[in-house]
């Protein structure tokens, strides 16, 4: 066993002991050591870590503080959800979020005035009033359903737990981040990693007492439901709260372009390290409560909301060897092992290279001192090569042509640009194990089957251990197995099979986003699963016969297209994909799908559009039939109940399909009469 090894294994021992520490204290209230025991274990493990940096990359003592909460805190579904934002990093970022608001709401004036506040990096959290009183107070949780942790939000002495507004609406949710400043996480440090870490950490407290020794701070920056809605803006919204004892940040603006937009944001950047708070980068958000309504959001996002990250932290560091990764889709992606350097706070050790192309592009040789950067989350990336610092020896790097399987790759043809793409894959899909082994990690995903507990890099340890090959593996795992691993304790086991367990259940669109198919997201699945309806349907794919027969069905969906047709007839017609999906349809319980809207004016009816609308733009006019209870389809057929005529450019030929089909023609004018626009 070499001495790094040794260190691990002191080190994992040491958190175990902490977590059965916290177990007595915090969950049962029954300590079963001193608390000067305790705080010297605590120190051996920071002692630890501070002089074996590569401890903290196991993130062994991410949320030690405490313990879960999931069995202490009632679990409530949010009124409604809590989205992740979509990012932007650059001016040309905030251009095309601006393009996409005017594209969706047909407008040609790219001057929206948007609301700005800073990105905390904080907790996320909900209070929800009923008439002016505080009632619960719910975490984040995966965005659907949080925890009511309104105990540990009341030692905020700043949030109100009364409004007196007679004003006030009858039910109010007010969202906020709550945050610990660095002034007073100096005077904690020693018993947390970070600021954020420390705030997560007291949110999780099964005692408030607890919590309320914790210097917690907060600020409000949006809404979830208010009834009845009293705003018309955003900036409006805010200054109200502010007036009935919200804290808001005091950098919050109003911006109405791009220019006003760099400013600000150059502003903020300029002013990051002299502010009590940590912040990554500002949210933006359409001030029209109104147009943010029309907007709506996608399965992941709002539409009317961005977060603009602040500049890309860079790094100059070498290159010490080239490996090839592969990715669920098939994808060969190159990646830069280079000398471990911090870029941002993060100790980094690869790289993407992004593609074959790239590397030839810049010429990234093994040996290269190169300059990196990392921007807010994603992947650090080779953006420049230091060519005047090669080696003479150097030689050009051969990308390979061959999968880490051993089959050969191929460049597709794009078919809407009949050019090469840039990416090389592998076909092999389940039969391909490295492909097999990401798809894995997919379907364990919170976007996906949701398994707490069974990340990337348990998935790695259990592929290794031959406990997990294919997705139903899961439902069969040899836990007397995993007893003696490191960090296995009973409880994690338990809690790993009560996860599993829980996602024995799952919808027919998350079902079908999970098992990888190549060119089908969440939007697609959705179409899809309202298409099958049933797993029972969506297995009739599996036959040859009546596969020809859907896929031909299928191009009548709108968002389905041909990309996607042709790549779910690739995937059905691998034995071995069809194999591991009729193992999983036999062991779950796939719920069917159902239409979210049960009322509406297109309830059940199947909606085509033509033409260019004045008022609004196709996506909007989707939405508004999705709202309805409607089905938007992409071709006319005897399925259709209605086609829109837009006032410019129609299609006659869809038109006189219409006509002989005995389809419904209505016009604009006739369409926003019904829709009251």
């Amino acid at each position: 066993m070499t001495k790094d090894q040794e260190i691990i294994n002191l080190y994992r021992r040491k958190i175990q002991l902490l977590k059965k520490h916290n177990k007595s204290y915090f969950h049962y209230d029954n300590p079963s050591i001193t608390d000067k025991q305790y705080d010297d274990l605590k120190r051996e493990v920071i002692e630890l870590e501070s002089k074996n940096v590569f401890l903290v990359n196991l993130g062994l003592r991410k949320n030690l503080v405490g313990s879960p909460p999931s069995k202490k805190f009632e679990k409530i579904k949010h009124l409604k959800p809590m989205l992740s934002l979509s990012n932007a990093f650059d001016i040309n970022g905030m251009d095309d979020f601006l393009g996409k608001i005017n594209n969706f709401l047909n407008r040609k004036d790219k001057n929206i005035e948007l609301s700005s506040e800073p990105k905390i990096d904080g907790i996320s959290a909900t209070l929800i009033y009923e008439n002016g009183i505080l009632t619960k107070g719910l975490s984040r949780g995966d965005g659907i359903t949080g925890e009511n942790i309104l105990e540990n939000l009341k030692t905020i002495i700043e949030i109100p737990q009364k409004i007196k507004d007679v004003n006030v609406p009858s039910l109010l949710e007010i969202r906020g981040e709550i945050f610990i400043g660095k002034k007073d996480f100096y005077k904690i440090k020693g018993n947390f990693a970070n600021p954020r870490n420390a705030a997560g950490g007291s949110l999780r407290q099964k005692n408030s007492k607890e919590t309320s020794k914790i210097p917690l701070k907060y600020f409000a920056y949006g809404f979830g439901v208010i009834r009845p809605m009293k705003f018309l803006k955003q900036s409006e919204f805010l200054e109200k709260i502010k007036k009935w004892g919200f804290s808001i940040n005091p950098l919050c603006n109003t911006v109405k372009n791009l220019e006003e937009i760099e400013k600000q944001h150059s502003k903020i950047e300029s002013m990051r390290s002299s502010l009590d708070y940590d912040i990554d980068g500002l949210v933006y958000k359409v001030n029209d409560i109104k147009l943010q309504d029309r907007l709506g959001n996608t399965s992941n996002s709002p539409r009317w909301a961005i977060a603009y990250k602040f500049s890309a932290e860079k790094a100059v560091t070498k290159i010490q060897d080239i490996v090839i990764q592969v990715g669920r889709t098939g994808a060969i992606t190159p990646v830069a092992k280079v000398e471990p350097v911090n870029v941002g706070g993060v100790v980094v050790s690869n790289a993407t290279l992004h593609n074959e192309d790239e590397i030839k592009r810049k010429d990234i040789r093994i040996g290269d001192t190169v300059q990196i950067q990392r921007a807010g989350d994603v992947i650090p990336q080779v953006i420049s090569v230091d060519k005047s610092k090669r080696d003479k020896n150097s030689i050009k790097y051969v990308f390979p042509n061959k999968c880490l399987c051993g089959s050969i790759t191929k460049k597709e043809i794009n078919k809407s640009t009949k050019k090469e793409d840039a990416v090389r894959r592998c076909s092999k899909d389940y039969e391909c194990d490295f492909i097999a082994k990401e798809k894995l990690k997919h379907i364990v995903s919170k976007e996906a089957f949701n398994i707490d507990g069974l990340g990337k890099k348990v998935i790695d340890q259990f592929w290794g251990l031959k406990l997990i090959k294919q997705p139903s593996d899961i439902f069969k795992i040899d836990y007397n197995k995993i007893r003696d691993l490191d960090g296995w304790g009973e409880l994690s086991i338990n809690n790993l099979k009560k996860a599993i367990e829980k996602s024995r259940s799952i919808d027919l669109n998350r079902f079908i986003y999970s098992i990888g198919i190549r060119h089908i997201g969440q939007e697609n699945a959705k179409i899809l699963a309202d298409f099958f309806t049933t797993s029972k349907k969506l297995s009739d794919l599996f036959y040859e016969k009546n596969r020809n027969k859907i896929l031909k069905n299928l191009i009548d969906l709108d968002g389905i297209g041909e990309t996607q047709i042709e790549s779910l007839n690739i995937f059905f017609s691998n034995k071995k994909n069809i194999n591991i999906v009729e193992k999983l349809i036999k062991i779950l319980k796939i719920k069917d799908f159902k239409i979210e809207n049960k009322k509406g004016k297109f309830l059940n009816k199947n909606i085509m559009f033509t033409g260019g609308f004045e008022k609004i733009s196709r996506s909007e006019a989707k939405s508004l039939v999705e709202i309805n209870g409607g089905k938007v389809l992409g071709t006319v057929s005897k399925k259709l109940n209605i086609l829109v005529v837009g006032n410019s450019k129609p299609t006659k030929t869809k038109i006189d399909n219409a006509i002989k089909l005995n389809v419904k023609i209505i016009k604009e004018g006739e369409w926003y009469k019904i829709l009251d626009l």
